[in-house]
């Protein structure tokens, strides 16, 4: 059965371009997107998807802030953070709301894809207080 992923970003070719290279993986299925932090929050309860994918810079709450609400909500869901500021996230601030791995869009796509793969491949083995140090 493929992994479920939620991918959430305020831009539309962003979005797209995304569930493209994750979906020509039989292993992926984007199971819903949103477009801000609020509804990809709402999404994920509704969805409950293997990993949720994240953009820091979104309409109404940040990636952040999302990152936070959905590790309250579901601690056991990977966060990975997709951003063009992946500078602005210290590895100790995304440790502390729960983001998985920051992933900087300038290194592309196919960074984007291994990262994935390795912090599903590695999810069930990995628990919360260790998946910081996920790839």
């Amino acid at each position: 059965m493929p992994k479920r992923i939620l991918i959430a970003d305020d831009g539309d070719a962003v979005r797209q371009i995304i569930r493209a290279f994750l979906e020509a993986r039989t292993d992926f299925e984007v199971c819903g997107e949103a477009t801000n932090g609020v509804e990809v929050i709402g999404k994920a309860k509704e969805l409950r998807p293997d990993l949720i994918l994240l953009d820091l810079a979104m309409p109404l709450m940040n990636g952040v802030e999302t990152a936070s609400v959905l590790n309250g909500l579901m601690p056991e869901v990977p966060i990975v953070l997709y951003t063009m500021y992946d500078d602005a996230v210290g590895k100790s601030l995304a440790s502390a709301v729960g983001v998985t791995a920051v992933i900087s869009k300038p290194d592309g796509i196919g960074k984007l894809v291994e990262c994935v793969q390795s912090v599903l491949g590695a999810a069930g083995s990995v628990d919360a207080a260790d998946r910081s140090s996920a790839p």
